[in-house]
């Protein structure tokens, strides 16, 4: 008998038996799913926080419809309306007053009425006008007041409107159709324009006074990253008529000469008086500009999972972590904002919110020179952009849709413009290694909630930061990221910024935010209050012929407003806080500090025209008493004429009493951007970062976060790999678990289209 087919069968067959076996021990052994479990903080509200609520996507339309029904006039869709046409610019939630909420949320009183706030253009009356209208009560509005003269004392002049997307439309087809053709070999030639190949910027504010709409518009390469494509021709375009066909060209700039218009450039172009730089014609990916990875994928790069599902809940518009609770919105001008804040049940700020984002340019070129965009004209939250999970938000963030009605008749949704995660610092927030006396370690890992949106004005995305820590602070940060803005580069451009590649000057700019922080430290009623430290010169008790210099605390109660306005380039009390009128333990008041992160320098000088408009902007620091009449520190109105300013910061403040009373504290934190080759393709977040900290001092009898359940301690007598003794020694059968990764999805380039 022939053993060897025998033998290889059986081989066969055990190696098949070692396999089935190794396969069911790997599946044995193989991670489960991770298991959602409920949060630990119920969430006990009845829906008190809807007040705050943005408004929903048919609630605008209600709007829409009854002005289109009760005012008698004409209103033509914002997105294809002519200057001289009326239309909705925009609808947004109107916040009822501060005493109405609180009466309804702290004192059992009525709901107030739900209202909506409509900014119309008015261009087809006798006297063309921006009017602002209260629309309520929502979802079945019967009313609507106008409130123009009651905001801003007047009517509101209608060359200070905020310029529509339709009309910078207009203006295109205008540059294409009139002002190009009028150098045909310049633009053939030098240009290689072909009607599709220049993208064109636009610079604000527009013009020298009040009343001008005079706009310098730079054009570039139309490829991809076109902010540092510039071809170095710009137009200066008067559009102040609101009939289109009377606009026309004041100026032309290119390669460092001005000329009174294209014509005359087209005659220096074919006489041979110019200096013509031609620029070479990039590829639509952009080149250098192209983000686009240079490098293959590799390894993923880490990321955090939540093993027994989110520790905190949203509903709504509201939000619990580990003894937070808030309610949030998105504005349309201004962006994220936050209502309600409430640590362990009691509230510490009634509204945290942004307020504008400044960018003061510098430039040898006229766009460049005369550039300070007011981002909140153009609209931080109508630019919100959907964010990507992974790369903007850790993959597993709770993504948040959000709706807004500016430029048309109908909302638009964008899906996942807000994120909310909790999120692993990676350090701990508090710690201790004791290797004296006793032998123990504790400590507490720095786990953190954030609620984020990152806005997308033109060239640069703002990454907009609220950070709630479990030691009872708040953060509020802005990370800059996005390409800078750039010059053609010629004559003495290097003064203005460096080079960053053939043609590009890349220009100096700063960067100013504002907030607006309502603290209410235990009660509605706060002081400010400032402390430092000081030397004194003391003898030794013990020695007293020799001395000491000692560090003593210093304190005063800042009593008005002027006393509580820090310019920027003054020397601020270290410690800032409100203090209430109640006491913690130990007998002190109990209070929350604010810290600033900044690096800001001179905004633009006093003495400039147009400061006032940017008069926040002088104060790192400014508390005023809160006023219904004073909601925010600038006005959508003021780029577009910062020399007569709808709303003017400065006047807030005049020296009134702030002592036990409604307090607001409005911060400014910005930094100097001279843009370098490591902008290219664009700028990074790192180090350009700013923000503040809210930081509860005194307000507790110790520290809250000694509450939390992440807590780590165990002794050198203990048992420490025990789960019962260090719930780290837990994580092998708590974490071991494999998370569910919903598939990648992406809606930014589909949900730009109306609902």
């Amino acid at each position: 008998m022939n053993l060897k087919p025998v033998l290889i069968l059986l081989g066969l067959a055990l190696a098949t038996i070692f396999a089935l076996v190794c396969v069911l021990l790997t599946r044995e052994r193989s991670p489960r799913s991770c298991q959602h479990l409920p949060p630990e903080q119920e969430d006990t509200e009845d829906g008190q926080s809807l007040v705050f609520a943005d408004l929903t996507a048919e609630e605008m339309s209600q709007v829409v419809r009854y002005l289109q029904g009760h005012l008698g006039v004409p209103l033509v869709d914002a997105s294809r309306a002519e200057p001289s046409e009326n239309c909705i610019a925009w609808v947004d939630l109107q916040v009822p007053a501060k005493a109405e909420v609180l009466r309804f949320l702290d004192a059992g009183g009525a709901r107030p009425p739900r209202e909506a706030l409509a900014v119309l253009y008015f261009g087809k009356q006798p006297e063309p006008n921006i009017t602002e209208y209260v629309v309520g009560p929502l979802p079945r509005p019967a009313y609507h007041r106008d409130v123009t003269a009651h905001k801003y004392g007047g009517k509101v002049p209608y060359h200070r409107r905020p310029t529509l997307a339709v009309e910078y439309k207009q203006i295109g087809g205008f540059l294409k159709s009139q002002v190009f053709p009028s150098a045909p070999a310049f633009m053939q030639q030098v240009m290689e324009y072909d009607g599709t190949n220049l993208a064109a910027v636009t610079a604000a504010p527009r013009g020298f006074q009040s009343g001008d709409r005079l706009t310098w518009f730079v054009l570039f390469q139309n490829v991809s990253g076109f902010f540092v494509h510039p071809v170095g021709l710009e137009v200066l375009v008067d559009h102040s008529s609101l009939d289109t066909s009377q606009w026309a060209v004041s100026r032309v700039f290119y390669n460092g000469q001005y000329y009174r218009d294209m014509v005359q450039l087209e005659s220096a172009y074919v006489q041979g008086r110019m200096s013509v730089e031609k620029v070479r014609r990039a590829p639509w990916d952009g080149d250098f500009s192209s983000m686009k990875p240079r490098a293959a994928a590799a390894a993923p790069f880490p990321l955090q999972f939540e093993p027994q599902g989110p520790r905190y809940s949203v509903r709504n518009n509201r939000v619990l972590f580990q003894g937070w609770s808030f309610a949030f919105g998105m504005s349309v001008s201004t962006g994220l904002r936050l209502f309600d804040i409430r640590h362990k049940g009691e509230r510490v700020a009634y509204e945290i919110s942004v307020q504008e984002a400044l960018s003061v340019y510098g430039s040898n070129c006229p766009a460049g020179m005369s550039t300070r965009y007011m981002d909140g004209s153009f609209g931080l939250g109508r630019y919100t952009s959907p964010l990507v999970p992974g790369v903007d938000c850790p993959y597993l963030a709770t993504y948040v849709d959000t709706h807004s009605l500016s430029d048309s008749l109908r909302p638009k949704k964008r899906k996942a413009s807000i994120c909310i995660f909790e999120q692993n610092l990676g350090s701990p927030l508090r710690r201790h290694y004791s290797n004296l006396q006793s032998l123990y370690y504790g400590g507490l890992v720095n786990s953190a909630l954030v609620l984020r949106s990152i806005a997308t004005v033109g060239n640069y995305d703002y990454v907009w930061d609220f950070i709630f820590y479990q030691n009872g602070a708040l953060e509020g940060k802005v990370q800059a990221t996005g390409y800078p803005s750039s010059s053609f580069l010629h004559g003495d451009g290097l003064r203005y910024g460096n080079r960053l590649w053939e043609h590009t000057l890349g220009t100096i700019h700063t960067h100013f935010v504002n907030y607006k922080v309502d603290l209410d430290v235990a009660g509605v009623k706060n002081s400010l209050v400032a402390q430092d430290m000081a030397f004194e010169m003391a003898r030794a008790p013990w020695s007293p012929e020799q001395q000491i210099e000692r560090p003593r605390l210093t304190k005063k109660v800042l009593d008005t407003e002027d006393q509580a306005a820090f310019q920027l380039q003054s020397k601020m009390p270290r410690y800032i806080y409100f203090a209430s009128n109640s006491k913690n333990k130990w007998g002190h008041q109990r209070g929350y500090r604010i810290q600033i992160s900044s690096s800001a320098g001179d905004h633009v000088p006093e003495a400039s025209s147009m400061e006032r408009a940017i008069s926040w902007a002088r104060y790192q620091l400014a508390v005023t008493r809160r006023k219904e009449e004073e909601p925010t520190s600038t006005s959508i109105y003021n780029q577009n004429d910062p020399w007569t300013p709808t709303v003017a910061f400065a006047d807030f403040i005049n020296n009134e009493t702030i002592t036990n009373e409604d307090l607001v504290a409005w911060i400014t934190a910005g930094f100097l951007h001279i843009p370098h080759a490591e902008d290219i393709p664009n700028t990074v977040t790192v180090g350009n970062s700013v923000g503040f900290l809210l930081r509860p001092y005194n307000y507790c009898d110790l520290d809250p976060s000694i509450y939390s359940p992440d807590g780590v301690f165990f002794t050198s007598e203990q048992d420490f790999t025990s789960c019962e003794i260090n719930p780290l020694a837990c994580l092998p059968k708590t974490a071991s678990c494999l998370p569910n990764f919903p598939p990648f999805t992406y809606d930014g380039f589909r949900n730009m289209s109306r609902l």
